[in-house]
């Protein structure tokens, strides 16, 4: 097992880490946005999706660690790439000129994946906390649609949940092309449709998750 551990530890094995556990999340935020968006149907819709997880709580749970744990993985290797990276950067730059080269998201992953960290503490401690734990801020109902409305409905929520999807658009457009590049699937044949689909990709979730704060907050009042 140490040949594993020493190719996973290599700066291609934190690379192939990233992609795993990025195409991972990729696909846990199209279904999180997904049962998201029922909030636009009501109250009803959006409830009866809740319960329909409830009724499989246990698997839930089982799949919130596992996410957590490829969370973990994403950021430590993140992290670790980064220091790497730093501490290449002068010989790198002056050798190849990599600064010039490599796009605005690409070199702002580290700090674009910080903030969204920061960010998913500060969701989980409001939605996932009064989901599991205290219920409603004022009226300690566990009615999930009224709780949505509650935080959405916060402007000063609102607009941090705002800012941090347009940083989640930057992060996941440069993840995601990354990733693909890091399989080796970049020919240059088919590379311009997956820059495409990435874009389009980071556009659906950055705009879908968004537009939740801004419609309860600037557009219903959270009169729902």
């Amino acid at each position: 097992m140490s040949w594993l551990f020493r190719s996973l530890n290599s700066s291609v094995g934190k690379k192939v880490i990233m992609a795993v556990t990025g195409l991972s999340l990729i696909s846990f935020l199209m279904v999180h946005l997904f049962g998201n968006l029922t909030l636009y149907i009501g109250r009803e819709a959006f409830n009866a999706y809740v319960d329909t997880l409830d009724i499989i709580k246990p698997f839930i749970r089982v799949i919130e660690v596992v996410l957590a744990g490829v969370f973990i993985l994403h950021i430590l290797n993140g992290l670790r790439l980064w220091i790497e990276n730093r501490k290449a950067r002068p010989t790198r730059y002056a050798v190849s000129g990599t600064a010039k080269n490599t796009d605005f998201s690409s070199r702002t992953m580290f700090v674009t994946g910080s903030i969204i960290f920061i960010f998913l503490v500060l969701h989980l401690s409001t939605f996932w906390y009064t989901f599991n734990v205290t219920g409603h801020p004022e009226t300690g109902s566990h009615d999930f649609y009224t709780i949505l409305v509650y935080w959405f409905s916060n402007k000063l929520y609102a607009v941090a949940y705002i800012l941090a999807m347009a940083l989640l658009t930057f992060h996941l457009n440069h993840g995601f092309q990354s990733a693909f590049q890091t399989f080796g699937w970049n020919h240059k044949k088919y590379f311009s449709l997956i820059k495409t689909a990435g874009l389009v990709y980071a556009l659906i979730m950055g705009i879908g998750f968004a537009s939740i704060p801004i419609y309860f907050s600037f557009i219903s009042g959270g009169n729902q």
